[in-house]
């Protein structure tokens, strides 16, 4: 007889895991859970009602939001704020962070970074989207949670996760110790694990990047590109490219399977263009504990110093040895150019309007 271990008992028999924390994690793990149950529902019927397209609005990125974007994330929000456990939310589409004033989240410990609908660019189109978590302590103990609670590099993580609104609907997640992954089965509506202590391969043979953008890319990426493309039987080259637009579920594919996913900086985005706080920063998490390596080609995501809600970054992350021989072409033939490190420098205060 198969037993079936739902999310919620999951997490209650490795609450014993953080003592420290006395279910509040557990409950806010739980939210997340049932906030992608609610987003899961309206984008399996997004092309049966009004809710696919594009509002006028944009976010912080300058991006047009969809209106399915600004639904996940209402959802997301709403969820944390009832919950009680969380004391901000930062998301993608909210330009600064949100600050939950409430008689129950007085008292709550924990932040919450999240990309509501990763990849919504694909939701016209019926392609896999995702959401991406990120969960962290706030620094003060007393008083109101600050921007300073906010601002913490990726090795402060205490939790984060993804959800893939795919074929089947999957929530994956870690709290640094491993990764587990739960798929929502719709008849009891209960997420079950199905995917116990993933590993992510060490060696793959596919290799995901916006190849439209080659001719902007480091000569770094453009080298390493070609060596993937090459013929040679003893490491399985050429490898296979595949690309699919959203961070999850490209990322996802190669957890299972084994690849690498680049996002590099471009002669217009020399910072990168995905962000850290709530894209780059929990997936690099989740890869590391699962086996594999997170750099921005140079070096270690979860390293990078945080000074902004929106920071960007280049990010090169997947199995161990393919993300190792890109991070060798990088060093060989690819350096930061004068606009990068100017760009860099101002990004962390160093030089530019930042104090």
């Amino acid at each position: 007889m198969t037993i079936v271990r739902t999310l919620g008992q999951f997490i209650i028999e490795k609450q014993a895991d953080f003592p420290y924390a006395k279910g509040e994690l557990s409950r806010l793990l739980r939210d997340i859970g049932i906030a992608a149950k609610i987003v899961n529902r309206e984008v399996n019927k997004a092309g049966l009602v009004d809710i696919l397209g594009e509002l006028d609005s944009t976010n912080i990125q300058g991006e047009t939001q969809k209106k399915l974007d600004v639904y996940a994330n209402e959802q997301f929000i709403s969820a944390l704020k009832s919950g009680g456990e969380c004391c901000i939310v930062v998301s993608e589409e909210n330009d600064d962070y949100l600050y939950i004033d409430s008689e129950i989240s007085k008292n709550a410990k924990y932040i919450v970074a999240i990309d509501p609908l990763d990849g919504s660019s694909n939701i016209d189109v019926n392609v896999a989207v995702g959401t991406i978590f990120s969960i962290y302590r706030r620094k003060s103990v007393e008083g109101k949670a600050t921007l300073h609670d906010v601002l913490q590099n990726g090795t402060e993580q205490v939790a984060a996760g993804y959800v893939i609104y795919g074929s089947s609907t999957m929530l994956v997640y870690t709290t640094g110790k491993g990764v587990n992954g739960f798929t929502l089965d719709p008849s009891i509506g209960e997420f079950c694990l199905s995917h116990p202590e993933m590993k992510i391969p060490k060696d793959g043979t596919i290799y995901s990047i916006n190849e439209g953008y080659y001719v902007h890319f480091p000569d770094g990426v453009k080298k390493y590109i070609k060596f993937c493309q090459e013929e040679d039987k003893a490491t399985k080259r050429p490898y296979t490219s595949r690309y699919i637009g959203s961070m999850v579920a490209d990322i996802h594919r190669n957890m299972i399977k084994g690849g690498i996913f680049i996002y590099p900086t471009t002669s217009s985005a020399p910072l990168g263009k995905l962000r850290l706080v709530y894209e780059c920063n929990p997936i690099a998490f989740i890869i590391e504990q699962a086996g594999g390596r997170a750099t921005t080609g140079f070096t270690r995501i979860l390293e990078l110093e945080v000074t902004s809600l929106h920071q960007r970054s280049a990010i090169f992350i997947g199995s161990e040895n393919m993300v190792l021989k890109a991070e060798e072409f990088m060093r060989e033939y690819s350096r930061l150019t004068d606009d990068e490190t100017e760009a860099r420098l101002e990004s962390l205060g160093i030089i530019g309007g930042i104090d």
